[in-house]
């Protein structure tokens, strides 16, 4: 499972480089997302956008409207951003997301940079043995 997760998380980060090679910085969240949603279906992933993330608290499914920017063949999650800085928030934000996914790896990625590399924060829950 190691080995396929490092496999995927590579493809990623190789797409969104492309897809940053092709845009470049200083566009809305949402073209990025949509291009990179491309560019691994060409490389034959499957890709889950905007995929709803229910909330159970309690036992109950509570509406709050979630939504993964992408899930890579339903093992990573991928969460998009084109802002000034990565925040310690956002990290949170992945690192719930893969909680309520019960997921090992989240790909955070911040578009809005002059170099891709700097933009890129891996995240991992219970990484698996």
């Amino acid at each position: 499972m190691r080995e396929k997760l490092n496999s995927i998380s590579g493809a990623i980060i190789d797409a969104s480089i492309a897809v940053h090679r092709e845009l470049g910085p200083g566009l809305l969240e949402n073209a990025y997302e949509a291009c990179l949603q491309y560019e691994l279906l060409d490389r034959g992933f499957h890709v889950e956008r905007q995929k709803e993330l229910p909330v159970v608290y309690r036992g109950m499914n509570v509406d709050c409207g979630f939504r993964l920017d992408l899930l890579v063949d339903g093992l990573v999650v991928v969460e998009l951003k084109s802002v000034e800085r990565l925040d310690p928030i956002h990290d949170a934000q992945v690192l719930t997301y893969l909680k309520l996914t019960h997921l090992h790896l989240g790909l955070l990625i911040n578009f809005n940079v002059t170099r891709l590399m700097d933009g890129f924060k891996r995240l991992v829950r219970d990484f698996p043995s």
